[in-house]
């Protein structure tokens, strides 16, 4: 099995993102969504970005923004990558001439397949938890058996991902990288250490069975 990243996302402290590197995050997520109770402005971004060690990869969330919106983060913050977690067309996504994550919320009717097409040129595909009238960080999963065994995009994981079900996602569905925020959190917007830690030794534990 090859090894499984980690991206931790809902970053809003420095000291958070230096536990998350710490313990071996393959990227930290930023939210620039003002609804999100996990949203940070671009000053603290910077802070943070400017923190962190080499090889790690900043992504930028983003839900139906403006481009202009997009555009000032962008010329202010460093960001790495891209995500678009809410009805943006692939035409849309790729104006930034930046790399781009998908989110895909999954339900009973959705066509991973499909929307894979759609988004042929995302890197990836985030695939969460549909939650009516949510664009994501529901705290629930989903059934990972509607995931397509073969896909032609690299898949990451996310929606109510926890240290205690990780393993289990990932023997399930083999992602290319799993998506944490809520479950390893002390409070909204709050990191803890300890379950950053956890999830990231199961993630890795699973990678050397």
């Amino acid at each position: 099995m090859c090894r499984t990243r980690v991206k931790i996302c809902g970053i809003t402290r420095r000291e958070d993102a230096d536990d998350a590197v710490a313990a071996g995050a393959d990227a930290i997520g930023l939210v620039f969504y003002a609804p999100s109770p996990r949203v940070v402005d671009t000053g603290m971004a910077l802070r943070i970005v400017k923190t962190l060690s080499p090889f790690v990869t900043t992504v930028g969330l983003f839900v139906n923004a403006d481009k202009q919106d997009v555009e000032n983060v962008l010329a202010q913050v460093p960001l790495a990558c891209l995500q678009f977690h809410g009805d943006e067309s692939a035409e849309y996504c790729e104006q930034f001439q930046r790399p781009y994550i998908k989110a895909i919320r999954v339900n009973d009717q959705t066509e991973v397949q499909a929307e894979a097409r759609r988004y042929d040129s995302a890197q990836a595909l985030l695939l969460d938890t549909y939650v009516a009238g949510t664009p994501g960080g529901t705290g629930q999963t989903f059934n990972w058996n509607l995931i397509p065994k073969q896909l032609n995009k690299p898949i990451i994981l996310a929606g109510g991902l926890s240290p205690e079900n990780v393993g289990d996602a990932i023997k399930t569905v083999s992602p290319y990288a799993v998506d944490v925020s809520g479950g390893v959190e002390a409070s909204k917007g709050i990191k803890d250490t300890n379950k950053i830690k956890q999830f990231i030794n199961e993630v890795q534990c699973i990678g050397t069975t």
